[in-house]
């Protein structure tokens, strides 16, 4: 199926999807780009691939195939690709594993991207989103995961209440400061097997009433020059730390 013109009801559609409320309220979100379409693919969450025309995808998949005026209208990219597809959320509630990230209201779309990356790169089990974190569904932040957000466990929910049911499960919940706590260097072995690890906003640092809830406080050691690190690169070297 060919589709040539801006006013049809389906490229309509695509262009709303550039808004949060819109995905939230359809439940399904738009990637660009053959690796993002792969592994949406892998997932099994793709709904429909937009091809612009002439282009050839080996899935067995509703495919729309569109001109480069339509690409050039659904894209959120300086340079769009001739690849995208229409994706379903992906319903997650549950708490799994033994190892959780805890995510106090990043604000900034490639930080979250980053914390994703690396969350899957050094096995976190379920990563848990404060309401009030940036859209995980943002077309920086999917770009920024590189695909790696289908291939991890994400919810949204209150923080306060998600640490109070692992407190319940005996799960150890550990904070971030840039100073008065444990240097990572010092953690055991049994301390990096089951824990919850809380990353707080990039300005801000974690929220008082998710601080009050936190058993143990870790900061990384550097040099006088440098007062804090990025939450991104703080959180990917937190996590190194806490998988070997």
């Amino acid at each position: 199926m060919l589709i040539t013109s801006l006013e049809n009801d389906k490229i309509k559609e695509y262009i709303k999807l550039k808004d949060r409320k819109h995905r939230k309220k359809t439940k399904m979100f738009i990637i660009e780009g053959m690796h993002l379409v792969l592994e949406a693919y892998k997932k099994g969450i793709i709904k429909e691939l937009i091809l612009e025309k002439d282009t050839v995808m080996p899935f067995n998949l509703p495919t729309i195939y569109v001109t480069n005026e339509i690409i050039n209208k659904i894209t959120n990219m300086e340079s769009p690709s001739k690849v995208m597809a229409l994706c379903n959320m992906i319903d997650n509630n549950n708490l799994v594993g033994n190892k959780f990230l805890l995510l106090d209201g990043i604000q900034d779309p490639g930080n979250l991207g980053t914390i994703i990356r690396s969350a899957v790169a050094f096995n976190i089990d379920t990563i848990v989103l404060s309401p009030d974190t940036v859209d995980l569904y943002n077309p920086k932040v999917i770009r920024a995961t590189q695909g790696m957000i289908f291939h991890i466990n994400i919810i949204v929910s209150d923080l306060r209440t998600i640490i109070d049911s692992l407190k319940s499960k005996e799960v150890p919940i550990y904070g971030t400061r840039v100073d008065y706590g444990i240097n990572l260097n010092i953690l055991k072995s049994k301390d990096k097997k089951r824990y919850a690890l809380v990353i707080g906003n990039e300005g801000n640092g974690i929220s008082e009433n998710v601080m009050e809830k936190c058993d143990e406080f870790l900061y990384i050691e550097t040099n006088e020059v440098v007062e804090s690190l990025n939450a991104g690169v703080a959180a990917s070297i937190i996590l190194y730390e806490l998988n070997k």
